[in-house]
């Protein structure tokens, strides 16, 4: 029995080390939620904050993470994209093959001049997108983004109240990661080293 239960433990051990050295799509282990199959999020068309239009494609050969907010969001945008800065310090030349794109809820008061100062204030290598009121709502649309602007005391001191969370594409452009509001920047770094791997 005692030879039994060992060589159980001991293939049970093979069949570890072998699952985790498996990267197949879809296999990896991941510790944010794994959208890998998944048929959304699969098309971005909008103009970055220098003025030039881009796609998903655009980014190419690269892992990308996606989050929607506007500059005047008082702490959930100002967070994500703070601890996504950290997250590119931990991966250190690594980071070159990341880019973070933020894309505003808000186009009539985030403007392509207002997102080139306040998104590469981050991290230089982040990208502010803007659409039209119709591009942006196709845009979130498309990603299952909820928004709702709520009124302010006057007319333009509105606030906007959205889905919080990061989408994360591999360097084929395909959706892999839900990256949830609040997330431990370490947690986020593992993945994005084994899309990287």
């Amino acid at each position: 029995m005692k030879k039994l239960l060992a060589a159980l433990g001991v293939s049970a051990a093979l069949a570890l080390s072998l699952a985790a050295c498996d990267k197949s799509p879809g296999k990896l282990q991941f510790q944010n939620t794994d959208l890998t199959g998944l048929s959304y999020a699969e098309k971005l068309s909008l103009t970055d904050h220098t003025g030039k239009p881009v796609t998903l494609d655009t980014y190419k050969g690269k892992v990308i993470a996606v989050f929607f907010g506007f500059t005047q969001c008082p702490e959930v945008c100002p967070t994500t994209l703070f601890n996504m800065a950290n997250v590119m310090k931990e991966l250190g030349p690594q980071a070159d093959q990341v880019q973070v794109l933020f894309v505003t809820l808000d186009p009539e008061r985030d403007t392509q001049e207002l997102l080139a100062q306040y998104v590469p204030g981050f991290d230089k290598r982040f990208v502010g997108l803007r659409g039209t009121p119709e591009q942006t709502a196709a845009a979130a649309k498309e990603f299952k983004v909820i928004y709702n602007k709520v009124p302010g005391k006057t007319a333009d001191s509105y606030t906007i109240e959205h889905t919080a969370a990061t989408f994360v594409f591999d360097k084929n452009g395909k959706i892999r990661l839900y990256v949830r509001d609040k997330q431990d920047p370490a947690a986020i770094v593992h993945d994005l080293k084994l899309l990287l791997s």
